[in-house]
């Protein structure tokens, strides 16, 4: 029994003299830990050499050995049976009608024919080769015991020895009994070894097949990614794919379901391959199951796409070569060529480089453009390339509103008429504006003349979700955000979709995690090319690129959100689509914020001067002359059009119902009236400086 242990304890209420006389508490110690049973103990060892990895690489070699030794003895068997058989013709034959190939199935079925006359004239042969045997071998051995008598009889004479005529018999017969106790000896032995020397046969025929199971594998074998696409693999790969009906089929045919493939093509960094599915499969059990097929081809899930070509029954196989999709694709040509121009009507922006390695250029001439994806996966970029392109034709102008106000569009400061960067509402209120100005020189432009040319208006938003999603209400309580019919940013953005486009007035958005809230369903379809990078569900994938191309294989919410950056999935006629496709897959030349800095300043080069409005001003007095002046900036000379333009731009309130009328109104008598240059109607700096000096000096004057 173990000793007590004393505590000293303070009593609750001390006693009068304030004293606090010490307790003495006996508390007995805890009882001593019992000892650990030992069949608990001996669990405990058996757990841990069970789990040890010692004995799994023991349980995985044994049963790896073992799988070569019994599988291999099927696979001699089976070749066996098919050189004895008929029965690989006899598969050849169901592949062929499986396939629908009646010809083939007719070769093969007169192949069998000769086969089998074959066998028969063989087993014919064997009937009458026991006498054929005997009489070949009676004249032979006669044949031969004649030679060696002759031979004697040369020897006898040589020799003058009547015995040497039986010399030669008698040394051939020593000759055979000799190698009769030699198989004698060694047949014992034979019998012993022999066995084991066919299971070690039938062991390397099974180890070269790697016939065991994959978890039995040695790990440099289970490790076969980037191993080269060969028909059987594929075939392996949709035998294995959970598909009931494809695994009867292949199994029917055998070796030769590989007549369901079509040529397996080199494709840019991979590989190109079109299945026919067998009868009762459809295409789309395939492509539910990407991401198992590519692991059956020793591929990652995004290293392999599916898309429906325009044959019946067919999908089309695109792998890539393990990790090449991980790979940069190189600089921007905007950027490796100085040189380069653009061509709003006949051009096409170089993109990128689609998943064979070829390059994907893409035509912006009257197409609005809507792209998605989550954040940070380089949609801004992605924009700003085409953006940066089309800026190279200095025909081209731009309305931009970055509802981020990161400093990504900073550049088109005196490339771009308005420009507007924040996040506030305050900020969608000027875009909204801005879009509304759009609205007005798209009406001026379809009243205008019929034949009359319009240069190409491009109004951009980035981030346009800000837009959709923004609670502020006008005056007359009219939201700006939203998506019902008095939105006024989606009404505005829905007739630059209905009617802008046949006078090259384009919507351009980018917007994240496209939902019903965040982008209404009449603005996603009024986009004529539709792009996304990667999205989080097939919802998102089909609010982004519309049902047809997601049925047809497009699956941006499969791409590797940040691995996959500024790879984009394309709907658009303006991009070169392989036939029977309704997407590509494009990976985007990256163009960072200093270089697209530099290739601004080359488009702004070719101009004759921008002044960029940052502020939309609006509920106040105008000096009209002075925003004319302000609307020129440092260009010499403007033409009226654009004047009017920018005017609406600047304030829509005060100039956006303004005709060429009103503006000739206001500069009548001032000296700076409009005049022809070169066939058209301009404004001239110098002239319109001239009548804003005399003016302020005439009201000096007055003034005094």
């Amino acid at each position: 029994m173990s000793e007590n242990v004393v505590h000293l304890h303070k009593p609750t209420d001390p006693p009068a003299d304030g004293t606090a006389p010490t307790v003495l508490t006996v508390v007995p110690d805890a009882p001593p830990a019992r000892p650990v049973p030992l069949w608990v103990r001996s669990g405990r060892a058996v757990k841990t050499v069970v789990t040890h990895e010692t004995t799994r690489a023991t349980v995985r070699a044994a049963a790896r050995h073992a799988s070569y030794t019994f599988n291999g003895g099927r696979i001699v068997a089976r070749r066996t049976w098919d050189g004895r058989t008929g029965s690989r013709y006899e598969r050849m034959i169901r592949a062929a009608e499986a396939a629908g190939n009646l010809e083939a199935a007719e070769e093969w079925e007169e192949r069998l024919q000769r086969f089998r006359a074959a066998r028969h004239h063989r087993r014919m042969d064997l009937l009458h080769s026991p006498v054929e045997a005997a009489k070949g071998v009676a004249v032979g051995a006669g044949m031969s015991i004649g030679v060696l008598v002759a031979l004697g009889v040369v020897m006898a004479i040589n020799t003058g020895q009547a015995k040497d005529v039986i010399t030669p018999l008698s040394a051939t017969i020593d000759f055979i009994a000799l190698l009769i106790r030699i198989v004698q000896i060694v047949w014992g032995p034979a019998l012993t070894i022999g066995p084991f020397l066919a299971l070690l046969a039938l062991w390397s025929v099974g180890r070269k097949q790697h016939a065991a199971p994959a978890w039995a594998l040695p790990a440099n074998v289970r490790s076969s990614e980037g191993e080269p696409i060969t028909p059987s693999i594929v075939v392996k790969a949709l035998r294995d794919l959970g598909v009931p009906a494809l695994a009867r089929a292949i199994k029917e045919m055998g070796d030769a379901g590989a007549s369901m493939l079509g040529p397996i093509r080199i494709a840019g960094c991979g590989v190109e391959v079109d299945v026919t599915l067998p009868s009762g499969v459809a295409t789309n059990e395939i492509q539910q199951r990407r991401r198992k097929l590519a692991e059956n081809l020793t591929r990652h899930e995004h290293e392999v796409f599916i898309t429906i070509p325009t044959a019946a029954r067919t999908v089309r196989l695109w792998i890539a070569d393990s990790g090449a999709l991980d790979e940069p694709i190189g600089p921007s040509p905007l950027v490796t060529d100085e040189t380069i121009t653009a061509d709003y009507a006949k051009g096409k922006a170089p993109w990128g480089q689609d998943l064979r390695g070829d390059a994907a250029a893409i035509s912006l001439y009257q197409r609005h453009l809507l792209i998605t994806g989550l954040s940070n996966q380089g949609k801004t970029a992605a924009l700003r390339a085409l953006a940066l392109w089309l800026a190279l034709d200095r025909s081209v102008q731009f309305l931009m509103g970055d509802l981020k106000g990161a400093g990504d569009w900073a550049m088109f400061d005196g490339l771009a008429t308005v420009l507007i960067q924040g996040p506030t509402d305050e900020h969608v209120i000027e875009v909204t504006e801005m879009v509304e100005s759009a609205v007005d020189e798209m009406n001026r432009r379809l009243t205008a003349p019929p034949g009359t040319a319009f240069p190409p208006l491009i109004v951009l938003v980035d981030e346009a979700q800000v837009a959709f999603m923004c609670p502020a209400v006008d005056d007359e309580k009219r939201p700006y955000g939203g998506s019902k019919a008095k939105s006024r940013y989606f009404t505005a953005v829905r007739k630059i979709h209905n009617q802008g486009r046949a006078v090259n007035v384009l919507m351009w958005q980018g917007t994240q995690d496209p939902t019903d809230q965040n982008l209404p369903k009449l603005v996603r379809e009024g986009a004529h090319t539709r792009a996304s990078l990667a999205l989080g569900t097939e919802s998102q994938a089909r609010m982004a690129l519309g049902d047809k191309a997601v049925d047809g294989g497009a699956a941006p919410n499969l791409l590797r959100p940040g691995l996959d950056k500024g790879t984009v999935v394309v709907a658009s006629d303006g991009i070169a689509i392989p036939a029977g496709q309704a997407s590509i897959t494009v990976r985007t030349h990256y163009i960072d914020t200093e270089v697209a800095a530099a290739l601004a300043d080359r488009a702004k080069a070719l101009r004759d001067g921008v002044t960029t409005l940052h502020v939309i001003e609006r509920g106040e007095d105008r000096d009209p002359l002075a925003d004319i002046a302000t609307v020129l900036g440092d260009a010499s000379r403007v033409l009226t059009q654009d004047v009017l333009k920018r005017l609406a731009a600047l304030n829509a309130d005060a100039y956006g119902k303004w005709s060429f009328i009103d503006l000739k109104r206001v500069l009548d008598g001032t000296g700076a009236e409009p005049y022809k240059s070169d066939g058209r109607m301009v404004i001239g700096r110098d002239r319109l400086t001239r009548a804003l000096t005399n003016r302020d000096e005439q009201g000096s004057a007055s003034t005094d």
